[in-house]
């Protein structure tokens, strides 16, 4: 009886295909966990898909909004959506019933998908950071050297480079080189959509992927912030300038938020991937869904930062609401003074 109790609380064991030789264990949760876990990950992905597209429409419809700045968090907020619409519900049913049932080469493009994506968002961070420091640090040369061309470059550098890198290493999969032996009789089964890593795959990943970016942009926010207080305490301003310079602060230290909220989301899943290889693939599945689903919550949060600390962003989704922004000439609506 007290076994029997445990496999209905805990989990229930059996294979993902029954008849398949080498198929994977299916785990699955009780009902009523089951369906609230379905409820709370198929909500967060709605929520991802609505709070973005709150983001990218007004950026796109709006002319004011038309600024080197904006178009590269339009190119974050676009990502994001990606990953609500592309990503989560896959991941979804993946999580929740640990089985994959839609092919290998499926599996291939949905975690090329999903890792380019994360790359994209790091990378259009990174850039935001940079055009950030030329505002804040260097106001004379903002305008030449952050054009709208400069910034459409760097956002299809980010988006090639990151699916031309991923896809080419998830495809050859150059990630399980050296391990093969142990990945085919130890971890490969039917019913599996992971991406497996040896040990030097996975250094690099954290190493390029988030720790260089990571500190990199750090080291340009700290820095934004020490020269921006200098300024503050040294320069007599004029009124304009300093409302310029207060718009720019404004906008800097909303940035920062969303790096350190990306940063904080993703570090749990970054360190335990690089880990695993070091310690035997011992992870427990779990642990790293679990994180993964934290990182994923990031996409969230966004444009929460965007409502809380910009006004025309909040203007701009009343605007929405109520309709107006199918009126004629609503593109020339003036969001903020």
């Amino acid at each position: 009886e007290k076994n029997d109790s445990h496999a209905d609380i805990v989990e229930n064991i059996l294979l993902c295909f029954e008849s398949v030789n080498g198929s994977c264990k299916m785990s699955i949760f009780p009902p009523t966990i089951r369906v609230l876990l379905y409820l709370l990950l198929g909500s967060m992905s709605v929520l991802t898909v609505c709070g973005n597209l709150l983001v990218i429409i007004p950026i796109i419809h709006f002319k004011q909004l038309h600024t080197p700045t904006n178009y590269l968090i339009l190119s974050l907020a676009v990502s994001d959506l990606l990953l609500g619409v592309l990503v989560m519900p896959p991941r979804m049913v993946y999580s929740l019933e640990s089985c994959w049932y839609f092919g290998d080469f499926l599996c291939k493009i949905y975690t090329s998908t999903d890792v380019t994506l994360s790359n994209i968002s790091i990378l259009n961070l990174c850039f935001i950071s940079i055009d950030r420091y030329y505002a804040v640090c260097r106001p004379l040369l903002y305008r030449i050297k952050i054009t709208v061309q400069v910034v459409l470059i760097m956002i299809l550098v980010t988006w090639t480079v990151s699916a031309i890198v991923v896809f080419g290493i998830v495809f050859l999969e150059l990630s399980t080189w050296g391990v093969e032996d142990f990945y085919y009789k130890n971890v490969a089964c039917e019913g599996q959509c992971i991406l497996f890593q040896n040990k030097a795959s996975s250094t690099v990943s954290l190493v390029l992927s988030f720790y260089i970016p990571g500190v990199g942009m750090l080291s340009i926010y700290l820095k934004i912030f020490l020269i921006a207080q200098r300024q503050a305490r040294s320069i007599q301003r004029t009124t304009n300038q300093n409302s310029v310079g207060k718009s720019q602060m404004k906008a800097t230290k909303t940035l920062a938020v969303i790096i350190g909220v990306f940063l904080s989301f993703w570090t749990p899943f970054f360190v335990i991937n690089s880990i695993d290889p070091f310690i035997s693939y011992s992870t427990p599945p779990i642990l790293f869904e679990t994180f993964i689903w934290i990182g994923y919550f990031n996409s969230n949060i966004n444009p929460i930062v965007y409502a809380f600390f910009y006004s025309w962003f909040r203007r701009a989704f009343r605007i929405i609401i109520s309709g107006q922004i199918f009126q004629p000439d609503s593109s020339e609506i003036q969001l903020f003074s």
